[in-house]
C-alpha cells in the first residue's frame, strides 16, 4: 500500500527524508512517498491533486509546523488535527466575524463540511497516540490582536497553519484515507521570532512521523 507523505517546505520534513533515502523508514506494509506542495492552499490543492492525477496513494500524511493559540501546549509538541476550516474565508461585519457559512453562500453542511468544519473521522486516528485538536487554516499568517480575538470566539483553535484545510477538503472529496500532523512552533501574534522555536518543532514533528509510519 502507498503512503504519501506531504509538507510545505522541504526543511519541515528534512530528518524524514534523510531517512528515508538512508532506508531507515521502517514500515511492513506502507510504501512512502514524499511530495513537497509548496506553501499555503493554492499551492498545496495544486500539487496533491497533480500528484493524485499520477499516482493515487491509499494514505496521505502531512506534516508541518503551526502556531499555536494555547500556551498550556509547549512548543515543539506534536498533535493530531481533528477538524480543519478556513479562518479568513469571512468578512467583519458589526464588529464580529462571520463566515460563508454564517452569512448564507454556502450550506455549512454541504460535503464535505460538517457544520462548517471538514472533519476527519478516519477510525486511523484512535490509533495514532497525539493529543486531537482543531485547526484552522489561513491565507495570512495571524499577527493582529483583534483577529487573534475573532478567531478564538468564532473557532476557539488550537493551531493555526496555511496548508491544513487544503489536505482535508482533497481527501474528503476523493475519499482517502489522511491525517494531518502539526508541532507548535510558535505562538499566535508573537511576532519576535527570538522566541520561536523552529529547531525543536522540526525535530519533534520528525521524530512523531517517523514513529507514526512505523507504527500503522
Amino acid at each position: 500500500m502507498n503512503c504519501l507523505i506531504i509538507a510545505a517546505t522541504p526543511i519541515e520534513i528534512a530528518p524524514f527524508i534523510r531517512a528515508l533515502q538512508k532506508g531507515a523508514v521502517t514500515s511492513k506494509k506502507w510504501e512512502v512517498d514524499v511530495l513537497i506542495t509548496g506553501i499555503g492552499l493554492l499551492a498545496t490543492s495544486y500539487s496533491l491533486q497533480k500528484q493524485l492525477q499520477l499516482k493515487r496513494p491509499d494514505l496521505i500524511i502531512q506534516a508541518g509546523v503551526g502556531g499555536c493559540f494555547k500556551k498550556e501546549f509547549p512548543l515543539g509538541k506534536v498533535v493530531l488535527i481533528k477538524k480543519e476550516t478556513i479562518a479568513d474565508q469571512s468578512v467583519i461585519e458589526l464588529n464580529a466575524l462571520k463566515t460563508l457559512f454564517d452569512l448564507k453562500l454556502v450550506p455549512a453542511n454541504q460535503f464535505p463540511y460538517k457544520k462548517g468544519w471538514l472533519e476527519n473521522n478516519n477510525p486511523l486516528l484512535k490509533k495514532v497516540r497525539l493529543p486531537k485538536v482543531t485547526g484552522i487554516s489561513v491565507n495570512e499568517i495571524t499577527t493582529d490582536k483583534k483577529k487573534v480575538r475573532f478567531y478564538q470566539e468564532q473557532f476557539n483553535p488550537i493551531i493555526e497553519s496555511m496548508e491544513g484545510a487544503a489536505l482535508h477538503y482533497i481527501g474528503l472529496q476523493e475519499n482517502i484515507p489522511f491525517l494531518q500532523i502539526r508541532s507548535c512552533s510558535n505562538y499566535i501574534a508573537e511576532r519576535n521570532k527570538k522566541n520561536w522555536n523552529m529547531k525543536d518543532a522540526i525535530q519533534q514533528l520528525n521524530v512523531e512521523l517517523l514513529k507514526l509510519v512505523a507504527a500503522l
